[in-house]
């Protein structure tokens, strides 16, 4: 319920030039949750993320609404651990610098004291001999100590919401573990809401509590993340699930999702999925569905009820063997 959110979001759109990038979206972030907004690049979700920080790029325009607005919080009340950790900090620097003034920046406290708290963040992320690695520049750190230090910047404020950019992307699947798991633990060590972009729909298992599945700058699917796992309400979910590994039966080609995403300016009409969509019908051509309430979750799609279970089967069963 909107009443339980710690941030709502409305009919948010962002446009360059008069072009629509992000289309009407609208969801909301409770207290403590992980919600993994989901989509193949171009769907708008580093967009999305970076209006909750007020951190769009120049020429972006905006409509809708975002409350409250926390960008004027930014590094307190709101956070972000962007993509890459190495351009995320001052090569010029030592860590522990930047921690610490990153705690003055939003905290009247001494620079003794912004010290230590910038040590202790170091040390509960992890890096080890955090007092004499806090001293150290960022050239100095391993790729994962530095992706460990964006994280502890991130969060040494203690922020109601940590925005995740894409943290794993280019990672393997144990560093990719790694750094979820470090993120679990540090938002729930300061009490944290985390919202985590992703186009890997792997990132969302047992790593969020929903899903906002996106597509062509609007929302597809929103639900609980296992649920929506499990159960796909739409088809453009049901293939990303579709070219997972694990879904790929013994002796059949990767599945893939047909075709790519149109860019923004010149969608098809009707559902911007249709084009893509083995399930699609004349309606799906015609005209765009409105989210609705579907199975206990939100789901854009005319076609929802007709989507088969397990849906993944409509790509897969196109596929040949090898």
């Amino acid at each position: 319920m909107a009443s339980e959110a710690l941030l709502s979001v409305r009919d948010l759109r962002i446009a360059f030039d008069g072009v629509e990038a992000v289309r009407g979206l609208s969801f909301d972030v409770r207290p403590r949750e992980a919600l993994a907004i989901v989509g193949e690049s171009g769907a708008g979700k580093s967009l999305t993320a970076r209006a909750l920080l007020g951190m769009l790029p120049r020429g972006a325009t905006t409509s809708g609404t975002i409350s409250p607005d926390l960008s004027a919080h930014r590094g307190r009340r709101i956070s972000l651990v962007p993509q890459d950790a190495l351009s995320a900090l001052s090569p010029v620097h030592p860590v522990g610098d930047q921690l610490a003034a990153a705690v003055r920046s939003v905290a009247g406290v001494s620079r003794k004291e912004a010290r230590a708290r910038a040590v202790a963040a170091l040390d509960r992320v992890g890096i080890p001999d955090a007092a004499r690695r806090a001293r150290a520049y960022p050239h100095e750190y391993s790729g994962g100590m530095r992706q460990r230090a964006v994280i502890a910047m991130a969060t040494i404020n203690e922020p109601d919401i940590v925005v995740a950019d894409e943290p794993t992307t280019a990672l393997d699947e144990e560093r990719r573990d790694q750094v979820l798991r470090l993120l679990a633990e540090q938002r729930a060590a300061v009490d944290a809401a985390l919202v985590l972009v992703t186009h890997d729909m792997d990132v969302v298992q047992g790593h969020a509590d929903r899903v906002l599945v996106m597509y062509a700058g609007r929302l597809t699917e929103l639900g609980p993340a296992d649920e929506v796992l499990a159960r796909p309400r739409a088809p453009y979910t049901a293939g990303l699930l579709a070219s997972l590994p694990q879904h790929a039966p013994p002796g059949r080609r990767l599945p893939a999702l047909r075709g790519t995403p149109p860019v923004p300016g010149a969608l098809p009409p009707g559902c911007a999925f249709a084009p893509r969509c083995p399930l699609a019908a004349e309606a799906c051509h015609t005209a765009e569905p409105e989210p609705r309430q579907a199975a206990g979750r939100l789901v854009a799609c005319h076609r929802w009820e007709e989507l088969p279970h397990p849906a993944t089967e409509l790509f897969l069963k196109e596929r040949q063997p090898v």
